[in-house]
């Protein structure tokens, strides 16, 4: 009873805080009447001294309006309690999804990317060899996802390709054009082969639009030991971790993801894929590390 008479208080003080803040510009009466508080209690309130859960609370606001600005507005709250905890404050994550709710303070809202997957074609598919196993990758470079999408510009489409190492969820391969042919798909696998230099039996895994079915794609997968797999028809559960990269990839982008150029998308997609999303972006299926951590600790192992 104790513990629920003191949360039923909390609400009561923030309305009282409003009030206090803003009693130059409106009557007290009429604020204390819109926001459903008593007069007497507003001036009982004002009158004692801030009690120790108050000031505790007005503390970790500050420190979650600190995170949540860090972020770009990107967190919500099991992320800023992930980034408060790693920064050694003991506080539970209920106390901050309450305290965001209250204060207003919530990260971008997600808009989807476009999907581009045009599977009407001649060329055969792969089986799905992955099978949403999306925890069969214990080391990097085991299996990788592809995928690929694009974005309004006010030029017109950019379109982005992408692989991720399921193992870290980092972004190893991706590549960017003004049109979506073949070349693209392909530069973003060789981007990714440069730089990870993968051993032969890597899983390769995308749905079974024409660019990853052709058979200059295959040849490249063929040509590095790498094996194929592919969704099923219409089915994007099958490569979920892509559609969530690229989901929230959208949603973080600088400058809300509206851009008057290309260059502008390509400079602001850069930032968010070799920046934000692998080096500083807390990820829930990685514990609430991000994929540099990850692969290091697996190195360190």
């Amino acid at each position: 009873p104790k513990k629920s008479s003191r949360h039923l208080l909390e609400p009561a003080e923030m309305k009282f805080r409003f009030i206090e803040h803003h009693r130059e510009v409106f009557r007290v009466r009429v604020m204390c009447s819109v926001l459903r508080v008593s007069a007497s209690g507003y001036y009982a309130w004002r009158g004692r001294p801030e009690s120790a859960r108050a000031l505790a609370n007005r503390t970790l606001v500050e420190d979650i309006r600190r995170v949540h600005a860090d972020s770009r507005r990107r967190y919500g709250s099991p992320r800023v309690h992930a980034s408060l905890r790693a920064e050694g404050k003991r506080v539970g994550c209920n106390r901050v999804a309450r305290l965001m709710r209250a204060y207003g303070i919530q990260a971008h809202r997600r808009r989807p990317f476009r999907k581009t997957t045009d599977s009407n074609h001649a060329f055969p598919p792969a089986p799905n060899l992955l099978d949403r196993q999306f925890a069969s990758a214990v080391a990097p470079n085991q299996v990788w996802l592809a995928d690929l999408t694009y974005i309004a510009t006010g030029e017109g489409w950019l379109y982005l390709a992408a692989i991720m190492d399921l193992f870290s969820r980092k972004v190893v391969g991706w590549a960017m054009s003004e049109t979506m042919p073949q070349e693209l798909t392909l530069a973003a696998l060789n981007m990714a082969i440069t730089n990870r230099k993968p051993c032969p039996g890597l899983l390769h895994h995308s749905d079974r639009g024409s660019q990853f079915a052709a058979h200059a794609y295959r040849r490249v997968l063929d040509e590095h030991g790498m094996r194929c797999s592919m969704s099923r028809k219409g089915n994007c559960w099958d490569n979920a971790p892509m559609e969530s990269f690229f989901g929230g990839l959208k949603t973080e982008l600088d400058g809300d993801g509206s851009f008057h150029t290309r260059q502008a998308a390509r400079t602001a997609l850069f930032r968010a894929i070799e920046g934000w999303h692998s080096r500083e972006r807390l990820h829930s299926s990685l514990g609430y590390i991000t994929p540099v951590n990850k692969e290091q600790l697996a190195a360190a192992a």
